[in-house]
């Protein structure tokens, strides 16, 4: 079943709380670390997935100007 994006939102809100909660109780720092990349793993995966069904869109409704604003946005968003 897929999950819809406010889903996967609150999930990554989810592992945040944990990984707050796993720092507060002093946990091991390779654990952590494990749920920080999983964390941005999950971003970067509702990033990519909402840029691909609502760039165009937006892209659409913007000036000139703004489109390029846009393009640099875009370029760094999607450096790893």
């Amino acid at each position: 079943m897929k999950k819809n994006k406010e889903q996967l939102i609150n999930n990554i809100v989810g592992q945040l709380e944990g990984i707050k909660r796993m720092i507060g109780e002093k946990e091991d720092c390779f654990k952590i670390m494990i749920q920080m990349k999983a964390v941005k793993s999950a971003f970067d995966n509702v990033m990519e997935n909402f840029l691909k069904n609502n760039f165009l869109d937006c892209s659409a409704k913007m000036k000139k100007s703004d489109r390029e604003k846009m393009e640099k946005l875009l370029k760094e968003l999607l450096k790893k």
